[in-house]
């Protein structure tokens, strides 16, 4: 379901701007434009929440935009991310990489760009739905507005410190930050680890992050990236033995 994150997607190349936004339209609102000088006007009359621009237009390109958005007072908080290419990444675009939320590596492969941008737009909307929540330390949800997954990486990438609670029917789980990293977890009589992988899965439930609330004991072994990771594995090798059995029968 598409979020109400606003993008504005920038590229003079029709085709990648077209299978690009199909990719994207999938879990954004999503705006192109082929024109460096067009975006530039639309990011000042309309300040979407974040821009995808490439690197090498013709006329006003990708950098060229980043820097008039940066140098403006309204606009220079807005996210960008460049699309480029490794070379011109390491060497040409070396001296924004501070100011550029990311990049996305060119050529790529839609489905592996889309995912990569789909981390920064949940990171976007998280702290959009902070900024716009009543308690400014106590943000509220559904698991339906923001999935388990996307709330740990969103605030991996924020390198928040807080707490989290999931709740689902009678079962809640508390799962603790530090700068983005989870250092402790429980749920029920589970801690750590195993107490992350339980709730990974969920689809359906509420969240309440705290930003006030934070806890120094560490439970868990792995960086949060880590226990993502080892989740899917997990999940996958249950899905497998899942198939096995039922072939089986």
């Amino acid at each position: 379901m598409p979020s109400n994150i606003k993008v504005l997607l920038v590229d003079d190349n029709p085709m990648i701007l077209e299978m690009l936004r199909q990719a994207l339209a999938q879990f954004c609102a999503v705006q192109t434009l082929s024109d460096g000088a067009d975006a530039l006007l639309k990011a000042i009359d309309e300040k979407p929440d974040l821009i995808i621009a490439d690197y090498s237009m013709n006329g006003m390109d990708g950098r060229q935009l980043l820097q008039k958005i940066k140098a403006r007072r309204e606009t220079a908080r807005l996210p960008v991310i460049l699309m480029a290419s490794k070379a011109d990444i390491n060497e040409r675009l070396k001296p924004v990489h501070e100011t550029v939320e990311d990049f996305v590596e060119k050529p790529f492969f839609v489905k592996e760009a889309a995912a990569k941008i789909k981390k920064i737009v949940d990171k976007v909307a998280l702290e959009k739905m902070t900024r716009e929540a009543p308690n400014s330390s106590v943000l509220r949800g559904t698991l339906a507005q923001m999935n388990v997954m996307d709330l740990l990486q969103s605030l991996d990438m924020g390198h928040k410190t807080c707490s989290l609670t999931l709740k689902k029917e009678n079962d809640l789980c508390k799962v603790y930050f530090t700068d983005g990293q989870i250092n402790h977890a429980v749920y029920g009589n589970l801690k750590g680890d195993a107490a992350v992988y339980k709730v990974l899965t969920w689809g359906a439930g509420t969240f309440e992050i705290d930003f006030s609330s934070s806890s120094q004991e560490q439970t868990t072994t792995q960086s949060t990236q880590g226990l993502l990771m080892e989740g899917f594995r997990l999940m996958d090798e249950a899905n497998r033995d899942s198939e096995e059995n039922v072939l089986e029968a």
